[in-house]
């Protein structure tokens, strides 16, 4: 009882929970989280119109430990951002943490995924976004020459229907046949 503040209402947390695969303490860890960025953006109780549209922009977002290292770490936000510019909403940044979560299912995981090494969002992944992911995973370690002939072999293995790129379901495929992906693919809150 006493002077606890309630960050949401039943009614909300309940929604997050049913869009979510988290637990209603695991979102009132979240909305710490997200608070603790940046505090003088963030009120301590949020209403349903400011949890959809308080923006934390994506430099500090970027900052957070998870994400610090991560190469991607502009294209991530990027994808789970609505303003598409990576600044993110408490729900954008739910939904992040959720589809990065252990519990998130591997489609999930697999359609953002596709979202995130889509480079020029065209959607399809193809020789521009194959040299892009190589070139953020090798950091310079591989010459212009090594990053096509690995593009080159990518699309040769998995383009499917033989249009030089692709698609999310061809994307699936190779996906699956990578089984450390799923235990890479996550972050924990």
């Amino acid at each position: 009882m006493g002077n606890k503040i309630a960050t949401f209402t039943d009614q909300q947390l309940n929604d997050y929970q049913d869009c979510t695969f988290f637990t209603r303490k695991e979102i009132l860890r979240v909305h710490k989280r997200f608070r603790d960025i940046r505090p003088d953006l963030v009120p301590k109780q949020m209403t349903e119109g400011q949890a959809s549209t308080v923006k934390i922009p994506r430099e500090y977002i970027e900052r957070l430990p998870e994400l610090r290292e991560n190469p991607f770490r502009k294209n991530i936000c990027e994808a789970f951002s609505r303003d598409g510019q990576g600044n993110l909403t408490f729900e954008d940044f739910l939904d992040l943490l959720s589809v990065f979560s252990e519990q998130a299912p591997r489609d999930i995981k697999i359609y953002y995924a596709f979202k995130i090494y889509d480079f020029d969002k065209d959607g399809f992944i193809g020789q521009s976004d194959l040299k892009g992911v190589l070139e953020a995973l090798t950091r310079n370690e591989l010459t212009p020459e090594e990053h096509q002939q690995i593009a080159d072999k990518v699309i040769e293995e998995a383009d499917v229907d033989g249009d030089g790129k692709l698609s999310e379901l061809e994307f699936e495929h190779v996906i699956l046949r990578a089984p450390d992906f799923l235990t890479t693919f996550h972050i924990r809150i």
